[in-house]
């Protein structure tokens, strides 16, 4: 019956990182290759992630450049880039590509705040499933005795409530992190 405690909360952990990934796609104001990571390009017949294909540097706060291993690539960087409507705005530069990231103003920070807000309750609907899941399963175990099953079942409440509350810290920090001009 531990296995399912355990269970319940690796799975829990599985969200919160999988809800932090999310939130590094979620720019603040300053450039971050995070956001850049999964952007696929069309290169040499297929879709290859675009930091498998290019190295990334940052050299001003709101800018990075991207030179790609293979100069042809650099046309099908700038073309992906700007497929991938990420709000920012691409320069070639002969074999590299410029990425200038805009001022945020107000209206757009929001909007962030809002795509945040959004992710946590998708990450909290995660985690109450997973909770719920592991509720079912120990439902059905036959050997187990009530009183273990009951002591079970409240200790995968204390992970879900451990968890939401770790989701909304997360939360709250990249917030913070948005709206500070």
């Amino acid at each position: 019956m531990a296995d399912i405690l355990n269970s319940a909360k690796q799975n829990m952990i599985q969200v919160i990182d999988h809800f932090k990934l999310e939130l590094r796609g979620i720019r603040a104001g300053r450039a971050s290759t995070t956001l850049l990571e999964n952007v696929f390009v069309d290169v040499y017949g297929s879709q290859m992630r675009l930091k498998d294909i290019a190295t990334f540097t940052t050299p001003e706060p709101r800018q990075i450049l991207i030179m790609p291993f293979d100069a042809s690539n650099a046309k099908a960087i700038e073309q992906a880039l700007n497929k991938a409507n990420l709000g920012i705005r691409t320069v070639l530069e002969g074999k590299a590509v410029r990425v200038v990231f805009p001022e945020l103003d107000g209206a757009r920070r929001k909007e962030l705040v809002s795509q945040v807000h959004k992710e946590l309750e998708a990450c909290k609907i995660a985690i109450r499933n997973v909770r719920r899941d592991h509720n079912e399963i120990l439902k059905k175990s036959k050997d187990t005795p009530e009183d273990d099953a009951k002591r079970i079942e409240k200790q995968i409440q204390e992970a879900t409530d451990k968890g939401c509350k770790e989701a909304d810290d997360v939360a709250h920090a990249k917030e913070k992190e948005i709206m500070t001009v």
